[in-house]
């Protein structure tokens, strides 16, 4: 008999994991980790404070106070408009984590709804406005293919004589 949380060999979404190491590498290297959120009915979160269905927190220790990053939620106090509100995030709305200081981070797909389309996302998987770009959007979903395009395709070599070169990210 199988056990663990799935019986299919995915296991379960890798994204809160993900989530959890890069804002451990932001703060290890004094990076302030951002995160941004798709903004539904699911998440709260300032709404005076939300553009264009998304909102970008602060999620660095300075900024928060009783911050749990964990499988399903992200719980946390912070200050807005000096005022202090409860902020609670499902993971899946986590469309991207990054470092302020320098864009590095991850991207995520758009939540989808349990019927299969997307929560009042637009048609296209595309990043959220106020993020950095060169993020790439990451597979972290059970099943979900991991030859996922970057989020910003760079240019494509100019002349048949050009070679195509690689950035080394630290």
């Amino acid at each position: 008999m199988a056990t663990g949380p799935s019986t299919d060999n995915q296991g379960t979404s890798t994204r809160p994991y993900l989530l959890r190491a890069l804002h451990d590498w932001c703060t290890d290297n004094g990076f302030t980790p951002y995160i941004a959120v798709f903004v539904d009915a699911g998440v709260q979160v300032p709404m005076e404070y939300v553009k264009n269905n998304e909102i970008v927190l602060n999620v660095g220790f300075e900024a928060t106070s009783g911050l749990k990053l964990g499988n399903e939620t992200i719980e946390f106090r912070a200050r807005f408009g000096g005022t202090a509100r409860e902020i609670v995030v499902p993971v899946d709305h986590v469309v991207a984590i990054y470092a302020r200081e320098n864009g590095q981070g991850m991207a995520f797909p758009v939540p989808t709804d349990s019927a299969g389309g997307q929560a009042e996302a637009p048609p296209t998987v595309k990043p959220p406005s106020s993020l950095p770009r060169g993020l790439r959007l990451a597979s972290s979903e059970p099943g979900a293919n991991a030859e996922t395009p970057p989020v910003d395709e760079p240019p494509e070599p100019a002349g048949p004589g050009s070679r195509p070169s690689l950035k080394r990210i630290k």
